[in-house]
């Protein structure tokens, strides 16, 4: 991929989704089926987080100097990540349709399988089983570890596409959590000569993938990264 690689070439933030109907109800929504349905997009209260997640967004682009024309928002094509982005969208002023927001199925939300529909107390057993084994995914579901491999292919797509962006990353819970473990590493050690593949596959071991759990965000949380 050559030298350019070596480090990020963007500035990032991530923000979960704002408070879904699959959070009010307790239910884990997971498969890209359930997931894109509008019946499980945003609650009341997950519109209004995504606005003032919205709001302290461009109060932070505003603080670094970032212009509208460098912020590209990239979301999970669930619907309560769409529908998130598409507020935040709207309050800096964005067109949603336009090529600074983009859907990436990558960002998907972490699929758990069997566990599909089933109440959301059962992701303790989960995060159990990641601490243990990242590498281990619950029944019919993603590991970590898989998760982590196609984030890797996303930010491989951002890193090309953009340079010198603000990047807005709009995805879930244990995606997020999983991204910013991959981006924390990166930040903690960056002089290397290898490029970005190289560098997040080697974070793709036990160690690293078994602390995730400490990333955790609250529904509608914005974070700086990088």
């Amino acid at each position: 991929m050559g030298d350019r690689f070596t480090r990020l070439r963007n500035n990032y933030w991530v923000l979960r989704h704002g408070r879904s109907i699959p959070n009010e109800r307790g239910l884990i929504v997971s498969s890209l089926e359930n997931g894109t349905r509008e019946e499980f997009g945003l609650a009341a209260l997950g519109i209004e987080q995504a606005k003032l997640a919205g709001e302290l967004f461009k109060k932070k682009l505003e603080e670094k100097n970032f212009t509208i024309d460098r912020v590209r928002i990239c979301y999970s094509p669930f619907s309560r990540t769409t529908e998130t982005a598409r507020e935040v969208a709207r309050v800096l002023g964005i067109s949603f349709d336009s090529s600074s927001c983009k859907e990436m199925v990558e960002l998907r939300e972490r699929y758990f399988g069997a566990l599909e529909l089933l109440s959301h107390d059962k992701y303790a057993e989960v995060w159990a089983l990641d601490e243990k084994n990242p590498f281990m995914p619950p029944e019919g579901g993603e590991s970590v570890a898989d998760v982590a491999s196609r984030l890797m292919a996303a930010l491989l797509t951002t890193e090309t596409a953009f340079q010198g962006c603000a990047v807005l990353i709009v995805s879930h819970g244990d995606t997020l959590q999983i991204l910013q473990t991959l981006l924390q590493n990166l930040k903690e050690n960056p002089s290397s000569n290898e490029d970005i593949e190289q560098r997040i596959k080697g974070l793709i071991v036990n160690t690293v993938l078994s602390q995730h759990r400490k990333f955790a965000l609250l529904t509608g949380e914005l974070r700086q990264i990088i």
